[in-house]
């Protein structure tokens, strides 16, 4: 196994897998190491940052976007049916480490294989769900400065009933 190595400014180093071994991971690995990297590791990466981004993207135009294609659009409905429960199980736990597929979701509605469309129907569903429990988190902030607002008198009691209806519309 080889490993790139990454030279950050305090004398320590960033080892990561070498693309080229990542040739051989199942189809979605790439992609989840991709994200992972990106939302949970790049920042502890200090002057390599930089360095590591661009490595990220040679892997995703390199290895993993070519690999997933090439199933995703290929014909082996028993290869795709096997990625796409791979990436739906990966979507419950972080709809995150899912979103380099959400683009090839709509080729994949369109398939004859009634278990493809009902995974690419449930992973799209799983991105539904993400982006509406961002929407309520949000909402859910406002409405707790609006409350706050309200109590300290800032607001009138009609502002704050007008925003209270608009966060309960959106929450059913």
């Amino acid at each position: 196994m080889d490993i790139r190595i990454f030279k950050k400014s305090d004398g320590r180093v960033v080892q990561l897998i070498d693309k080229e071994d990542m040739k051989e991971w199942p189809i979605e690995l790439p992609l989840i190491f991709i994200e992972y990297i990106r939302t949970k590791q790049l920042d502890n990466y200090g002057s390599a940052k930089k360095e590591v981004e661009v490595y990220l993207d040679e892997i995703m135009t390199e290895v993993a976007i070519p690999r997933l294609v090439s199933v995703l659009e290929g014909n082996d409905n028993e290869k795709i049916i096997l990625a796409l429960n791979r990436i739906e199980e990966i979507s419950k736990k972080d709809i995150e480490m899912a979103k380099p597929i959400k683009k090839y979701l709509n080729y994949l509605l369109e398939k004859n294989d009634k278990q493809i469309v009902k995974l690419a129907q449930a992973i799209s569903k799983n991105f539904v769900n993400a982006e509406r429990k961002k929407e309520l988190a949000e909402k859910r902030k406002s409405m707790r400065e609006k409350e706050n607002l309200f109590l300290e008198g800032k607001i009138s009691g009609e502002e704050y009933a007008k925003a209270r209806k608009e966060y309960l519309t959106l929450k059913e």
